[in-house]
């Protein structure tokens, strides 16, 4: 609160800003002003929702050490924390059970790919699916991909106990992120948005959002639109 109260009005930063492009007119300078107050106010309500998460007690210890087969063998998760003690996982719906993996996780995993050597230079990651690594690995080169970290979870409990899988209802995505401490594994945050809560005429989706399409998007005139989403080919 002390923090949030040494603030400076968003109103007061927005009135402030010097920036006029060409040919605007006086009605979009007030209107985007008063826009501009409201993505600082966005801003700064991001970051709080960061630095709540921050503050979250610890979580619940992991029940095992999930094995898990790699590009190069078998490995636990354990061991996918590398030098790292964060962890984000990213389960990929790409099950047996598909023909084609999932173009929207396809799609977030493309932009990924591209970070991927600056994400991990901070925290641990990697992607799950329950296919067999060799199928996993056969997409990569398909679609391009050089840096994303493949596992496969094929006989283990990990997408049942931590992307709520069942036999029956076919594999789903799931961010997690796991944070090690003094030898001990903990569950540390997962994203709980869904269905359940996503508002009347929307997409379920996170906040932040972390598909970037959809952020760029935004900044458009089109928006995201309601009936468009990502394929695997065009």
């Amino acid at each position: 609160m002390s923090f949030q109260a040494q603030l400076q009005p968003a109103g007061q930063l927005a009135s402030a800003n010097p920036v006029r492009l060409p040919n605007e007119s006086a009605a979009y300078r007030e209107a985007r002003t008063a826009l501009l107050a409201e993505e600082i106010e966005l801003r700064r309500h991001c970051e709080r929702v960061a630095e709540q998460r921050r503050q979250l007690p610890p979580g619940g210890e992991v029940p095992e050490d999930y094995a898990f087969q790699g590009p190069n063998g078998p490995v636990k998760l354990s061991g996918l924390f590398g030098k790292h003690d964060t962890l984000i996982t990213y389960n990929w719906m790409y099950g047996p059970q598909r023909e084609r993996p999932c173009p929207m996780c396809t799609s977030l995993l493309s932009a990924y790919d591209g970070e991927m050597p600056d994400i991990l230079q901070r925290v641990a990651f990697a992607v799950i699916a329950t296919s067999p690594i060799e199928r996993m690995r056969a997409f990569a080169v398909e679609r391009g991909w050089r840096h994303l970290p493949l596992y496969s979870s094929a006989g283990s409990h990990f997408n049942r106990d931590y992307a709520g899988e069942t036999p029956d209802s076919g594999d789903n995505a799931a961010f997690n992120v796991f944070h090690r401490s003094g030898g001990t594994i903990r569950h540390f945050w997962a994203a709980e948005m869904g269905a359940g809560s996503a508002d009347p005429g929307q997409d379920p989706r996170g906040a932040p959002d972390p598909m970037p399409i959809w952020n760029l998007l935004d900044m458009t005139p089109e928006g995201r639109g309601k009936d468009w989403y990502p394929k695997l080919s065009y």
